[in-house]
């Protein structure tokens, strides 16, 4: 008897790197839009790379979020479903990918790769910004990518519902990591340098002088 959850929804990316938070921020926004039927589980995936493994075998169908460099304008979205998915980690198509796609090549390896998976890939604009949010052009595609998750969940017959606007929400990660908690607290880039340590990007520009 396959005791498999039948839907792992799921953000991956690193919310200190810009648009590399993009894929937890989807899932985290597909989460406080809609309820869906038991079967279905979110989870921010984060950075934990190999340690999805357990997830990923569970699961009969996931549904990937993530920050993925297509070459295309910023914010374009794109969707890739089953052998589109490269798990063989042909091509790095983010910073943190190899890590996933290791996670996929090892599920098929133990005979225990999911029937289906898709997903939902954004341009990034920037992925050097540490300590910064989602760029403009990538934000305002969040509401697309969570319709298109859950047109997809539809799809596979797991339809959420949508909740309603004050109704409370059970968070996915803690609350100092949410969105506007995130960006309430991090200081501006005037006061924080985000590519590097000031001290040493000085002292490379002197040794290069």
């Amino acid at each position: 008897m396959d005791t498999r959850r039948e839907v792992l929804v799921l953000g991956i990316g690193n919310l200190l790197w810009a648009d590399e938070g993009f894929g937890v921020r989807a899932v985290e926004s597909l989460n406080q839009a809609f309820r869906f039927p038991d079967g279905v589980d979110l989870i921010d995936g984060g950075t934990l790379g190999l340690s999805l493994l357990p997830y990923i075998e569970s699961s009969r169908r996931v549904l990937v979020f993530d920050a993925i460099d297509f070459g295309l304008v910023p914010g374009e979205l794109r969707v890739l479903r089953d052998a589109e998915v490269p798990a063989w980690g042909a091509r790095k198509m983010s910073p943190h990918q190899n890590g996933f796609n290791d996670v996929l090549a090892l599920a098929q390896l133990h005979g225990a790769a999911p029937g289906e998976i898709v997903a939902i890939g954004v341009q990034p604009l920037t992925l050097d910004d540490f300590g910064g949010s989602l760029s403009a052009p990538v934000r305002a595609r969040l509401h697309e990518a969570v319709a298109l998750a859950a047109e997809q969940l539809g799809l596979w017959g797991f339809p959420g519902k949508g909740r309603a606007p004050e109704s409370p929400v059970v968070a996915l990660n803690d609350r100092s990591v949410a969105l506007d908690a995130y960006e309430g607290a991090r200081p501006s880039a005037e006061a924080a340098c985000r590519v590097g340590d000031a001290r040493l990007l000085e002292l490379r520009a002197r040794l290069r002088g």
